[in-house]
């Protein structure tokens, strides 16, 4: 999952880089920031796997910035800067995260020390 969300979080990159100049402080900062955010929730929640708590939190923060991200992908394509060819795997790469994240949140023991 970390793959995927480093991935799709660099594609997500790729596209804001064609987003409007005065999108910089909003919708590019914003979708940027969250996407990012996946991967590195991701690596402190693995890291916290100790404490089954602390894990199951962050990995929450996975989902909450997963689901973030989704919002302004949909801003994105509403705004015509992506297009739904564009939109449409990204979305569905960002319901695969959500998808294995709320599993390993259900069967956190599987996955603590």
């Amino acid at each position: 999952m970390y793959q995927l969300s480093f991935e799709v979080g660099m594609e997500v990159f790729g596209i804001s880089r064609t987003f409007p100049r005065e999108e910089v402080y909003s919708l590019t900062d914003q979708i940027r920031r969250s996407s990012r955010s996946v991967s590195g929730n991701l690596a402190e929640a693995w890291r916290k796997r100790r404490y089954p708590k602390s894990f199951v939190s962050k990995l929450s923060d996975v989902e909450g910035e997963a689901a973030e991200t989704q919002v302004w992908l949909d801003y994105a394509l509403a705004c015509d800067y992506i297009s739904e060819e564009q939109h449409a795997p990204l979305f569905k790469k960002y319901d695969s995260i959500l998808g294995m994240t709320v599993t390993m949140i259900t069967n956190h023991d599987k996955w603590t020390l």
